[in-house]
């Protein structure tokens, strides 16, 4: 009995304990809270340049707050009040601009084939070199021809014989001896040997692939021994010494596009390199579909650098004229919404002000402005993107010794200018 009395008083000595302990904790908690609270009080009242702090009722962090001077202390440090952004202040001004037509074209030789076979047979030899250079006629490749020389030499022989027989029917009948009707028909039969002759000549030649014009033959897998069927590719060969470009134009440039205007090529796998030359063709019809006409451009190439079926891109200028201008830098787009912040004195006092324009092309880092400004207004040039409407003043240049003077006094800046953004 003695000793289970025992462990009750012990178990209840253990939990009176806990609950003491948990007691003083929670009131040491309560005590930390008070002393967070009045030191974030305290900074609340030392003022300065920091940022207003109010103590937080939940804890012992101070919370920052806005940049104001304290109650019991001096003036806010860091900006005197006002967040202000440095901006630069431009002119709308007239520049130079060239409307230029840009469009995609592909390089083509001035000639350009692939040679074939009309006829089903063996190769027997290959005259050319991967890229070499041949000449108009120059024999490209032979093929087998046994047959076609014995036809040859068969035809041949007849005309002789033909001949003879011709000639000697002929003199009997200018001696009065041979009626006229057998010299004609030996004259026939002489003739239409030469026509057989001939055709037998020109299936040999059939086995014989030359070269229609000048040019670079390119890369060939064709050897002795192949078989060449109708119709499959050989080789290629282009005449490379002009390069010719076709491209579509909208029909609204038909008065630029004319027969010598002149034109440059800038390939895309050669940056950097342009090449001059001249429209050489221009379609009689227009594309009633794209409403577009097809137009030919030929360009010099004796170095070679442009080769048949490059991607060029084709540039026409339509010449240079003047127009409103600002630099990109003072340019903002809202989607496909340009526009512009103006400086404007509205009682004696400088105002920014923004304003939709519409944009044409550049040059030279100034953009043109069709619609919406014109040469000589103030325009906010810097910084386009912390400007809000309201109040600007020009920039203040520090003068020497490091004072700044006011704005518009000897020490504003020129060029410059402040938004007050308050």
């Amino acid at each position: 009995m003695l000793r289970r009395h025992f462990f009750l008083i012990a178990f209840l000595g253990a939990l009176a304990l806990m609950l003491a302990v948990g007691g003083l904790k929670l009131m040491g908690g309560k005590k930390g809270g008070q002393n967070g609270g009045g030191q974030a009080q305290f900074a609340q009242n030392a003022g300065g340049g920091g940022g207003q702090n109010r103590g937080n009722p939940k804890g012992g962090q101070a919370k920052g707050g806005q940049n104001k001077g304290g109650p019991n202390g001096g003036g806010g440090g860091g900006g005197g009040g006002f967040n202000r952004t440095q901006v630069t202040q431009g002119l709308a001004v007239m520049h130079p601009f060239i409307d230029n037509i840009e469009v995609l074209g592909v390089a083509k030789g001035r000639e350009s084939v692939t040679i074939t076979s009309n006829t089903l047979e063996l190769v027997t030899r290959v005259r050319f070199k991967d890229r070499q250079r041949v000449q108009k006629g120059e024999i490209l490749l032979d093929l087998q021809s046994t047959e076609q020389d014995a036809n040859v030499n068969v035809a041949q022989v007849t005309v002789d014989q033909a001949k003879r027989a011709y000639e000697r029917w002929k003199e009997l009948a200018n001696r009065g001896v041979a009626p006229t009707a057998t010299v004609e028909q030996y004259e026939a039969t002489y003739r239409q040997a030469e026509a057989n002759l001939a055709a037998a000549q020109s299936r040999r030649a059939n086995r014989t692939i030359r070269a229609p014009f000048s040019g670079v033959v390119g890369l060939s897998d064709v050897a002795p021994g192949s078989l060449i069927n109708p119709g499959t590719a050989i080789v290629t060969l282009d005449d490379i010494s002009t390069i010719r470009v076709d491209f579509d134009v909208p029909d609204r440039y038909l008065p630029v596009i004319r027969q010598g205007t002149a034109i440059a090529a800038r390939p895309d796998v050669l940056p950097g390199v342009t090449v001059n030359g001249r429209i050489a063709r221009v379609d009689s019809r227009i594309n009633e579909r794209t409403r577009a006409v097809k137009a030919r451009a030929e360009f010099p190439n004796g170095n070679g650098k442009l080769m048949p079926g490059m991607l060029i891109r084709v540039s026409i200028e339509q010449g240079e004229r003047q127009g409103v201008a600002v630099p990109e830098s003072a340019l903002q787009f809202d989607g496909d919404q340009a526009s512009v912040w103006v400086l404007i004195d509205q009682q004696g006092q400088l105002v920014a002000q923004r304003r939709n324009v519409t944009a044409g092309s550049s040059n030279r880092g100034f953009i043109e402005i069709k619609q919406g400004l014109k040469a000589g207004e103030r325009i906010v040039r810097d910084g386009v993107n912390n400007v809000q409407a309201g109040p600007v003043q020009l920039a203040i240049a520090p003068a020497p010794g490091g004072k700044g003077g006011r704005p518009g006094g000897p020490g504003g800046a020129p060029g410059g200018g402040i938004v007050d953004e308050r």
